[in-house]
């Protein structure tokens, strides 16, 4: 499994295992059968309400704490200095863990929800750069930030964001903010790469799967991870 370095030195497997809508039993036998299956890397976020299962999941697996790196996400409602603290927090008691190794903002603020959201990001970030210093985050990034979000952040962030989780498929590219972000050398990492489905109706990409005898799905994920994106499909 190739390993992306990111800009902390830290790696991340450029393949993962998502958990969008994987709650309660289901969502416990599907992280542990990921992690039995040779997964490492485990995305999930406080928005997703299962970050108890996903807990249950990592120690119903058996491995080592050591080798799962656990992704989870603040999620914009609560973006603020106090309330990231709190939230993070909140976070770490439900997945039952010592540290988290990826702890991203899940969706920019914005003039839509926030008075002030360049001073929303900031102060979030500013508490996650301190968990980080504290040794309770391995890794912090952001999710869904455009390039706006990332200049504003600059401004007062120590830390640069290790990881940008954006939406990326053969049917959403993206194409200028992946090259913002490799720029700034901030990985880029895949939710949807399935499009939430899309792609299997894709002519095109069904014409390519018969030609190179495999599937709809598998040629998506190549062609992402050849972007060297990371990416996490779900199953359940």
């Amino acid at each position: 499994m190739k390993n992306i370095i990111l800009n902390n030195g830290n790696t991340m497997p450029i393949v993962g295992f998502g958990t969008f809508k994987a709650k309660e039993q289901e969502g416990i036998e599907s992280v542990k059968h990921a992690l039995l299956n040779g997964y490492r890397l485990i995305d999930t976020a406080a928005a997703y309400n299962n970050e108890e299962a996903v807990g249950k999941g990592i120690k119903a697996s058996g491995v080592p704490r050591e080798e799962i790196l656990v992704t989870t996400k603040l999620w914009r409602d609560n973006l603020g200095y106090d309330m990231a603290k709190e939230e993070f927090e909140k976070s770490l008691k439900k997945l039952g863990l010592d540290y988290i190794d990826l702890y991203l903002i899940h969706w920019p603020a914005n003039a839509k929800n926030y008075d002030n959201w360049q001073k929303a990001n900031a102060d979030a970030w500013r508490a996650m750069e301190e968990l980080q210093a504290e040794g309770k985050i391995k890794s912090i990034g952001v999710s869904n930030f455009f390039e706006e979000h990332l200049e504003a952040l600059f401004k007062t962030a120590k830390v640069k964001p290790a990881v940008n989780q954006i939406e990326f498929h053969p049917g959403y590219w993206q194409r200028d903010l992946v090259d913002y972000c490799k720029k700034q050398n901030i990985a880029v990492e895949s939710w949807s790469p399935l499009a939430r489905g899309k792609v299997f109706e894709n002519e095109r990409l069904k014409e390519i799967a018969k030609t190179h005898y495999t599937s709809v799905a598998k040629v998506c994920l190549r062609w992402i991870i050849q972007h060297d994106v990371i990416v996490i499909p779900k199953s359940t």
